[in-house]
């Protein structure tokens, strides 16, 4: 866990690539992507499913640890309408029962065309940016003067190259000129897309279950 003084308020980062905002009691999570699997093996590709479990546990012990008052999902929970099969719903379904946090979607992307059979699985979603004082938490980037954007959809990662190494790891991504904090993706099966490092951005690159900053100077 990495601490980090953003706009006044004090930000957890984790290595289990979500956000914990103890002010708010809120822990955020993007891009789940729950289903992915499902929807490989719709196609033929032989994927285990194994990988949706393996991510709600994740966020299940998470929740024990923090017992957020809120959960928010900033995009992205479900993979395609393929991913809608009986076995994910039911398991995220057991989850949100199994936890006393208010859980709420934000709707993404991936999200987007699903948002009738998802309500109709009684999965609050929400299609709008959400504004919590000098926050405005967001699925993709979003532009808004004076405010830090809290977001996800870029799964943002850094390539670290040393003389024996040449590692891709998962980071939460710093835009200073833009206010803007983006995470990481949560879900176990994602991929990543390489951000730049420069003199207005840092990356807290995840990595042996430690959140470490890097800045260029």
């Amino acid at each position: 866990m990495y601490e980090v003084q953003i706009s006044g308020v004090a930000l957890k980062l984790l290595s289990e690539k979500a956000i914990y905002i103890e002010d708010y009691k809120i822990l955020l999570v993007s891009d789940v992507h729950l289903g992915k699997s499902e929807t490989f093996q719709s196609r033929g590709i032989p994927i285990p499913n194994t990988v949706n479990q393996v991510t709600i546990d994740r966020l299940h012990k998470l929740c024990h640890r923090f017992e957020p008052k809120k959960l928010i999902i900033l995009g992205d929970l479900f993979h395609s309408r393929s991913a809608l099969v009986d076995e994910v719903l039911e398991n995220w379904s057991a989850f949100t029962s199994s936890i006393d946090a208010e859980v709420q979607l934000l709707v993404g992307n991936h999200d987007r065309a699903l948002v009738p059979t998802l309500k109709q699985c009684s999965i609050d979603c929400v299609t709008d940016a959400i504004r919590l004082d000098q926050f405005v938490m967001s699925h993709e980037p979003y532009s808004q003067t004076g405010l830090l954007n809290i977001c996800g959809h870029i799964h943002p990662c850094v390539r670290i190259k040393t003389k024996l190494d040449n590692l891709r790891l998962p980071c939460f991504y710093l835009e200073k000129l833009q206010n803007r904090l983006i995470l990481p993706s949560f879900g176990e099966f994602t991929g990543g897309c390489e951000v730049p490092l420069s003199a207005s951005t840092i990356a807290y690159v995840i990595g042996d279950n430690r959140v470490i900053p890097f800045e260029k100077h």
